[in-house]
């Protein structure tokens, strides 16, 4: 039989862990964890810049897709099909930093 595969670690044990490690209290770690969630927000929301990099880690952007037209008779599975329009839209991309790379190897 195979071995289960591991589970990711939770909240509350990445609120220990952090705690542990830093000598701050569980309250202190989660409004820090807050005030870096609203400063990404704030920077990849409609005012910010749409890019941000946790330093050593990964970098966050928005990246605005363009509207897709539609399309008439476009082969797909070896079939004719219409393909509807696709109105624009802002996906979020998340891309690791060389440092986060390097902790995989």
């Amino acid at each position: 039989m195979a071995a289960a595969k591991p589970k990711s670690i939770s909240k509350s044990e990445i609120l220990k862990s952090l705690s542990d490690s830093t000598q701050l209290t569980k309250k202190q770690v989660v409004a820090v964890l807050d005030a870096v969630a609203a400063l990404v927000g704030k920077n990849i929301g409609k005012k910010g810049p749409g890019v941000i990099a946790l330093p050593g880690l990964v970098k966050i952007k928005v990246v605005n897709k363009p509207a897709q037209p539609a399309r008439k008779g476009v082969m797909v599975l070896g079939q004719l099909r219409d393909l509807p329009a696709k109105p624009a839209s802002k996906k979020v991309r998340v891309l690791p930093l060389k440092a986060l790379k390097d902790m995989v190897k």
